[in-house]
């Protein structure tokens, strides 16, 4: 499959904007991760903490040669009670609820444009035990402040869009989060996962001609 930035100019009172498509890059692309933490909602649901993660960590999978993208439960192998109820093991019960954000993001190059997510989700096998989405969302220069855009992850093409702020200095992220209770490695398979396709585009190396690859943090919305 062949993904193409498309780019289609138009004036609005004398100002141009543009229509920004965007794609699911392979393992190459310049990819984050962060991770937000949760209590569980019987215990309060309150945020822990949140900080840059590994993208294998999130359970997220490249597969360059099939060209999919697998996003898994996250998975703690800390046995400490802080992540599994009674202490971690086979069969344990998570004690926390990941928060999981696979994404792209750049600042100064396409604010003030409509923004465009496109892909393919071969399967979604995800148990109500998490909730998976695609999002694009936009950051105030800070972070202390966001609009966004978000789907669920269901099989088939999706394709979503945000009109982004025309601010220089707000940061655009566009990707997919897994929210839901960890799980210890050996119990993953019956929660399922998703399997999306990817789009193989130049996208990293217009990003940079346009002047702006991208900042290494998020904050939690």
């Amino acid at each position: 499959m062949k993904k193409i930035a498309a780019i289609s100019l138009a004036l609005v009172a004398g100002t141009a904007s543009a229509d920004v498509t965007v794609g699911v890059d392979n393992s190459a692309a310049p990819w984050l991760a962060f991770m937000n933490v949760f209590e569980l909602p019987a215990n309060g649901g309150g945020f822990v903490f949140g900080s840059p993660w590994g993208i294998p960590d999130l359970n997220a999978a490249f597969d360059d040669g099939a060209g999919t993208l697998t996003l898994s439960p996250n998975t703690i192998g800390d046995p400490d009670p802080f992540w599994y109820i009674g202490g971690g093991g086979p069969g344990a019960a998570g004690n926390k609820i990941m928060e999981a954000n696979l994404y792209q993001e750049v600042t100064g190059v396409y604010n003030g444009d409509t923004v465009i997510f496109e892909g393919s989700v071969l399967s979604n096998s995800f148990t109500s035990a998490h909730d998976a989405t695609v999002f694009i969302r936009d950051f105030a220069p800070d972070y202390s402040s966001v609009v966004e855009t978000t789907a669920s992850l269901s099989a088939g093409a999706f394709s979503i869009s945000l009109a982004t702020i025309a601010d220089p200095a707000r940061h655009v992220q566009w990707g997919f989060q897994v929210k839901g209770v960890n799980v210890w490695v050996t119990d993953v398979a019956p929660f399922g996962n998703a399997v999306i396709s990817q789009v193989p585009a130049p996208a990293s190396a217009a990003l940079l001609g346009l002047g702006g690859l991208c900042a290494t943090r998020r904050r939690r919305s």
